[in-house]
């Protein structure tokens, strides 16, 4: 249990979510077992133990800018929070807010959702397999509240502006201090191949390396994105759930034709993927969630448009960066991926899915893909600041 509960608080640390002196990771095996056995806060989170059946449980103050992301919004919120992108509507649902750290309150709100917020700057989760589902939670609230707060004072100087209203001057002094802990971006050179090879091995190896890099650079967050590669009649998918940077034994080899049950393994993206190389030709599919294409992709607020279904059902013709946003649910309904990204991907190298980030194509590999979500994410991080300060 130890050495599982090290490796994702290296990968915590590794992807810029928390430092580690600032969490504890708790998990049961014969024992219990403390990344930090002398903290003080040892005592009432084992006691959450007694009270679920879990197996690891993680209290953290993320890193910046989630920590004062975190604050500010939870400092907001009358007891939930619910942000209105992918992860969050199909993985978190809400973020129940808490008062304080105690195990009842704790237990309460992780009997019903997979991790909450400690009113303040902290995040607890909990796994009852492996501290991997711990680190997953927790990794999506750093996300979806990374999402929220930026898509909510855009919403708010919109609102101001539009309506002749008085601005919310505690969200815009949140905001400020919040960009100067931003990261920096650094644009680094492309480093995969423009050429995937034919050997089926080799293709594993291709697709891993991609995930590596995808998380390296910070383009996906969690576990939530895809990559895929055609060769013959076969298309070699990461699997659902799988972790983007270990890729190199979660991929499924799926025939074309249905032959075979191997997809049942595969992402749920699966029949998205497989229509995009119907429709393109295409042989290599990466999709991600950056941060700031995401909320770019929900900057729209036409008049008289319920906002609660645009996810599925918009039709408002829309462009960023040149690329097309269209609406679209995991799955294959009427509404479903496989449905609305292949047909508006006929000629583009990408396509944006409101709240779900991008899928971008390559004609044999995985480098082109990569760099239209590098370059599509950096543009939509610009487009957004420069929005912003004109409605200052």
């Amino acid at each position: 249990m130890k050495k599982l509960l090290d490796k994702y608080i290296k990968k915590i640390v590794q992807q810029g979510l928390a430092e580690e002196k600032r969490l504890l990771f708790l998990g049961l095996d014969a024992e219990l077992v403390s990344s930090r056995p002398s903290a003080a806060d040892n005592s009432e989170l084992a006691r959450v133990f007694d009270m679920m059946n879990i197996s690891s449980l993680l209290y953290a103050e993320p890193a910046e800018p989630y920590r004062s992301i975190i604050s500010c919004l939870s400092g907001r919120s009358a007891g939930t929070l619910t942000p209105s992108d992918c992860e969050t509507r199909t993985f978190l649902h809400d973020i129940p807010v808490i008062e304080e750290l105690s195990a009842a309150e704790i237990s309460q709100a992780l009997s019903h959702r997979k991790a909450a917020i400690v009113r303040g700057s902290s995040i607890v989760s909990y796994g009852t397999v492996s501290p991997e589902q711990a680190f997953v939670s927790f990794s999506s609230v750093c996300f979806s509240t990374f999402v929220k707060f930026f898509t909510d004072l855009l919403f708010s100087l919109q609102d101001r502006k539009r309506n002749n209203i008085p601005c919310d001057e505690k969200l815009i002094r949140s905001y400020h201090e919040i960009i100067k802990k931003l990261p920096q971006v650094e644009m680094t050179e492309n480093p995969l191949s423009s050429h995937l090879p034919e050997k089926e091995e080799d293709i594993y190896a291709g697709i891993a390396e991609a995930g590596r890099e995808l998380v390296k650079n910070r383009l996906v967050d969690s576990y939530f994105g895809n990559i895929s590669a055609v060769r013959g009649n076969t298309i070699y998918i990461s699997q659902t759930g799988s972790s983007m940077d270990e890729l190199d034994t979660c991929i499924d080899a799926v025939p074309l034709d249905g032959s075979s049950s191997a997809g049942i393994t595969a992402s749920s993206e699966l029949s998205a993927h497989i229509g995009i190389y119907k429709a393109t030709g295409k042989k290599a599919i990466i999709h991600g969630h950056p941060k700031f294409t995401v909320i770019q992709s929900m900057s729209c607020r036409q008049e008289g448009c319920d906002l609660s279904t645009c996810y599925r059902s918009c039709r408002v013709p829309r462009f960023i960066a040149g690329i097309p946003v269209v609406s679209g649910e995991i799955g294959t309904g009427p509404a479903g991926l496989s449905n609305t990204v292949p047909e508006s991907m006929d000629g583009r190298h990408a396509v944006i899915v409101y709240g779900h980030g991008i899928f971008a194509v390559g004609d044999d590999a995985f480098r082109e893909p990569f760099s239209v979500i590098t370059s599509t994410e950096q543009k939509c991080r610009e487009e957004y600041f420069l929005t912003v300060n004109h409605l200052l």
